[in-house]
């Protein structure tokens, strides 16, 4: 899979790189290649959201705007840890990654998972994705200490939902052994499970909205319980790729109040020998464009610029972006 999208990347970056430079003294014509995600979901969707708006702020062919001859294309890729190492490699300029894989590649602190690259730059984060405790309807569970007893799915085997939600055991001097029944459903099966009454609650780390969630909350009126209690703040104090977001109000239909949880963040990347300017204009051309961005995906609707600078970035920030937001006074 990945040596096709490899192939289908060379092709686009052959076809393009024959455009002519521009004249009056702006940018030489470039072509940029953000690295995304599945083609269904929201990666992909951040990727080709930040062409636009790319290709928006171009003056080429217009009367007035930004003479930075980029043009931009964001190809379906195998995800985070992939992009990570196609930045790295040069064959790809940007890209979109999960925000403790941007950790543990710039520390190269697990190679045997993501490749270690501490030549990776922040740009900006995007998008939460919470972690979501779903519990049922009629339970007594208003916090994670209150699963001991009850049937929890913990996640199938190498997921990162069982991932965080070891993390989130240890944190609270749990076991597995804590639990009634410790399930290990994929997330296509939880939900119905939940609503078919074979487990009480179930952890899960997925962007916001997610059909999956809805199943759940909308089928058979399941809350989502918030995760701000002390263990979860020093969580998030001690590891720099989660950080606390909220689940809005009205987002599902039993979602009456805002949710307040953890989780990891999307964030932007690129390699720090990206040429400032392009850093800049791409940097600009998002901040400058913000409303637009948010009407691209329910995803972006709650995007604030001054927390995209500050969450999730355990990389140092590349020059070109740092310009930006000193300019705005953001830093």
């Amino acid at each position: 899979m990945k040596k096709l999208i490899g192939a289908a990347l060379a092709l686009t970056l052959a076809a393009t790189f024959v455009l002519l430079p521009s004249d009056g003294g702006a940018l030489e014509r470039r072509f940029i290649a953000i690295g995304t995600g599945g083609p269904t979901g929201v990666y992909f969707a951040t990727g080709n959201a930040i062409c636009r708006l790319i290709h928006k702020e171009a003056a080429e062919g217009r009367e007035t705007g930004r003479k930075h001859g980029i043009r931009c294309s964001a190809p379906s890729t195998g995800g985070s840890t992939y992009n990570i190492e196609q930045v790295a490699k040069g064959e790809l300029d940007f890209a979109v990654v999960q925000s403790d894989w941007q950790f543990h590649a710039f520390k190269g602190d697990l190679p045997e998972k993501v490749a270690a690259v501490p030549t990776l730059r922040t740009v900006f984060s995007v998008h939460p994705e919470p972690f979501h405790l779903i519990v049922a309807r009629d339970s007594k569970i208003n916090s994670f200490a209150d699963l001991k007893g009850k049937r929890v799915n913990i996640g199938s085997p190498g997921s990162g939902q069982r991932a965080t939600m070891k993390v989130l055991m240890n944190a609270h001097g749990m076991t597995a052994d804590d639990f009634r029944v410790a399930t290990e459903l994929t997330s296509t099966e939880q939900s119905n499970a939940l609503c078919d009454g074979k487990i009480d609650a179930y952890g899960y780390t997925v962007g916001v909205p997610n059909a999956g969630v809805a199943v759940a909350t909308d089928g058979c009126e399941a809350r989502i319980v918030s995760l701000d209690g002390e263990v979860e703040k020093k969580l998030v104090e001690d590891r720099p790729y989660y950080a606390f977001t909220k689940i809005p109000e009205g987002t599902y239909q039993t979602t009456d109040e805002d949710v307040t949880t953890f989780g990891v963040m999307a964030t932007f990347v690129t390699n720090e020998d990206m040429d400032e300017a392009v850093v800049y204009e791409v940097t600009r051309a998002v901040m400058e464009n913000i409303d637009d961005f948010r009407k691209l995906h329910p995803a972006f609707a709650t995007l604030d610029p001054k927390e995209m600078i500050a969450k999730g970035l355990s990389a140092p920030m590349h020059p070109g972006a740092e310009k930006y937001y000193k300019e705005k006074g953001w830093m």
